[in-house]
């Protein structure tokens, strides 16, 4: 990563080449596991998948059209950028189509030359492309089979937001025999472990995401607006990475603000002045060609750490690194979610928060006080990618775990996020110091002084992989790197050898 001063900007980083092969990839992926599953159930190696892409929407009634961004599960088989496409793949043949919207003659007067159907085969990789008034002709006529063709369509429900997928629908397609059940759970288990070729592409939002963090950790001072820390990691993510979309909406919160979890949504927009003795909590995460970073980044506006300031980050810090240390294959994320909070909770005890047995604390969940929301979540075309859940699996129940995005165990070639936080939340805080089954364990006194504190994320994108993991995120981590980054020292710090051979400084 590039250095520079605090005066200025720069990047060694540029926007890499995006292979389509990453795509046809995809759908040799979805392909093999679909065969394999219908010969398994007896069932013949015939029909389409089909997906329909997403559509350009319109700001609420009026004629203000939204930035594009493709739906998921679309972008993760296709790549395609524009809107308005349907894709199908023949199980039997392998074949691979698209479906381009046939446009009217003035679209080239006001959005541009109209593509041919060459252009998108070539640009796309696929087999063949048609206009979307043809799925019909076409899938009937590609057939290879006596009676009405099959179409596997996406319908199934996320575990993280609740919502369902929608099928692709066309006119004619009452014609057709559908399956809503068979595709959605096997492709969202193809987006689970990812390719070099994704994995690519998710190290480099990682690369131009953490560039600029330490930009903004530089450039931050008392007396600026949170808006303005947001804005120059846009400027940079953008500017030097070519990221026109963000993962999620940026938090940039500073003081208390910093204990709302989901901070910088429309009734809390960013717009706080950073005062002396505030800690900082940013999470922002570049898109690049769909694929997401999902990073936070925690420090004091002024540079400076202070003992209680201390104090938090490295309990979380201690956390975040023994966590990443424990993952591998196999592993189970309930328990890396348990390991984070004990190690917060024996943090917090030795720096006098709390008082008593840190196991007995562990039974009554008092973890989930400090670290409501769950330790990660997958990371893909989605900040939180699909697949968290598995049919059937059931969600914890207990504080804090009943977060979890995921309760399954690591799988090499998953990328997931390691965030686990400490945060003085008055909403969990106050039940707590009250209740009788927990509050022994506080130190009233000193927790009392903490309460306007805020909180602490770090966190960092791991993949996994066959004997451990790689921590695909490389932001200052450690207190004194980022005293030195904010201070001005160039980023990576670099090491340099004793005359005496006595190590590295």
């Amino acid at each position: 990563m590039a250095s520079s001063s605090p005066s200025s900007s720069s990047s060694s980083l540029s926007p890499p080449m995006i292979p389509m092969e990453l795509h046809s990839l995809n759908r040799e992926k979805l392909l093999n596991s679909l065969r394999e599953h219908l010969s398994s159930s007896s069932r013949p190696l015939q029909g389409f998948v089909l997906l329909q892409g997403g559509e350009e929407q319109t700001r609420h009634c009026t004629d203000h059209l939204e930035l594009f961004r493709q739906e998921s599960y679309f972008a993760y088989l296709f790549g395609v950028q524009e809107p308005g496409f349907y894709g199908a793949i023949d199980i039997a043949s392998r074949k691979s189509m698209l479906f381009a919207p046939r446009l009217p003659a003035d679209y080239a007067v006001w959005m541009g030359e109209i593509k041919p159907l060459t252009h998108f085969q070539e640009k796309y990789k696929v087999t063949q492309v048609f206009y979307t008034d043809e799925i019909k002709e076409v899938l009937s006529n590609q057939y290879q089979e006596m009676g009405t063709p099959l179409l596997f369509l996406l319908h199934g429900l996320n575990t993280d937001s609740n919502k369902y997928s929608k099928p692709a629908e066309f006119q004619g397609i009452k014609k057709f025999q559908t399956d809503l059940n068979t595709l959605h759970p096997i492709l969202t288990e193809c987006r689970v472990t990812k390719s070099n070729l994704e994995l690519a592409l998710i190290q480099f939002a990682n690369d131009i995401s953490t560039e600029a963090h330490v930009e903004v950790m530089r450039k931050t001072k008392v007396g600026m607006k949170e808006y303005q820390l947001e804005s120059m990691f846009l400027h940079h993510t953008y500017m030097y990475g070519g990221c026109r979309h963000c993962s999620y909406t940026c938090i940039c919160a500073t003081g208390d603000n910093s204990a709302v979890l989901h901070y910088g949504h429309a009734a809390a927009p960013n717009d706080k002045t950073l005062r002396e003795g505030d800690m900082a909590l940013l999470d922002m995460g570049a898109e690049y060609h769909f694929y997401g970073s999902d990073i936070t980044c925690s420090f004091p506006v002024n540079g400076k750490f202070t003992r209680d300031q201390s104090l938090v980050y490295t309990a979380v810090l201690d956390a975040h690194d023994a966590v990443i240390s424990a993952m591998s294959p196999g592993v189970s994320w309930v328990d890396m979610h348990k390991l984070a909070e004990k190690i917060i909770l024996e943090s917090l005890k030795k720096g006098q928060l709390l008082v008593g047995d840190v196991d007995k604390m562990m039974t009554e969940r008092l973890g989930a006080v400090f670290m409501p929301h769950g330790l990660g979540h997958l990371l893909g075309i989605d900040t939180h990618d699909p697949g968290g859940y598995l049919k059937g699996a059931e969600r914890p129940k207990e504080p804090g775990l009943s977060s979890l995005r995921t309760s399954r165990k690591l799988l090499e070639g998953m990328v997931i996020t390691v965030e686990p936080g400490c945060y003085f939340i008055d909403a969990l805080l106050l039940p707590a110091l009250e209740s009788p089954s927990v509050s022994e364990f506080f130190n009233h006194g000193e927790i009392n002084r903490f309460r306007a504190f805020g909180g602490v994320r770090i966190e960092s994108d791991v993949c996994v992989t066959a004997n451990g993991c790689i921590n695909m995120t490389k932001c200052p981590r450690k207190i004194e790197e980022i005293e030195a980054v904010m201070a001005g020292v160039p980023w990576p710090i670099k090491k340099t050898t004793l005359p005496s051979g006595n190590g590295q400084v």
